[in-house]
């Protein structure tokens, strides 16, 4: 996927020509600055898409788009692979989330660890899902991806624990670890899911109650990485390990 991403609501309401504005097209006209005859995709950024070619950008925010033709769509990668994100300060849990994105994460599950300086509740809580499902949205357009992760809703520990317990592998990046991720038994299909911790690590009481539902503690390497990176790096091994960079 080569060329400019841009997201529609519904796929199956474009004709042969159809006109992107709003957001998306202003984004398209004043910002990427597109011009007659560059190729353009459009996505419901759920796996279906469809490519066409820019006739003309009319005004700040309308492209009219032309030489649509049958809407694609992308199955489902497998191994799935699932980030458990601690919640993390300041803007390092949206930075955890963009670049998990840019390299192929299929699910993004924002957890309360006990240790977790950041707090999600009421309207605080709904506002920062929201920047991490925008963040997602952004970093799914400018990776040229059409399947963008899911972002769910904020897990309990407990719910993190069910979350596990139905994986196919599950692990949690922990310094206590004595196997390295390199080294682990993958599977082929299926789900994968992974947890990372806060800056304040995972508690004894949560490893405990993650290694009852069958994770693990694995280690990246011989360093300890930032909350923020560790999902990063971690989906990254696992993407080429799997066969899904290949």
């Amino acid at each position: 996927m080569t060329a400019p991403v841009f997201v529609v609501d519904r796929l199956d309401r474009i004709g042969p020509e159809f006109v992107l504005d709003g957001p998306e097209g202003r984004h398209a006209v004043s910002v990427k600055r597109l011009r007659p005859g560059e190729d353009v995709v459009l996505t419901d950024g759920r796996g279906r898409w469809a490519e066409g070619v820019v006739k003309a950008a009319e005004g700040k925010d309308r492209l009219v788009i032309t030489d649509l033709e049958s809407i694609l769509e992308e199955p489902p990668p497998t191994p799935r692979i699932t980030v458990v994100q601690a919640l993390a300060k300041g803007d390092r849990g949206e930075l955890a989330v963009e670049t998990m994105t840019e390299v192929g994460v299929d699910a993004i599950v924002p957890w309360q660890a006990s240790r977790c300086i950041t707090q999600w509740k009421g309207d605080r809580g709904l506002k920062a899902l929201g920047k991490w499902r925008a963040t997602a949205r952004e970093a799914g357009k400018q990776s040229r991806r059409v399947r963008f992760p899911e972002v769910e809703a904020a897990a309990t520990t407990k719910q993190v624990g069910a979350l596990l317990a139905a994986a196919d592998f599950a692990a949690v990046l922990h310094e206590s670890g004595e196997e390295p991720l390199t080294t682990a038994d993958l599977p082929a299909d299926g789900e994968i899911v992974l947890v990372v911790g806060p800056e304040g690590g995972v508690s004894p009481e949560e490893l405990e109650l993650f290694a009852q539902a069958g994770a693990k503690p694995y280690v990246l390497g011989p360093t300890v990485l930032r909350t923020s990176t560790a999902g990063t790096a971690a989906a990254v091994l696992l993407m080429g390990r799997t066969g899904r960079w290949n």
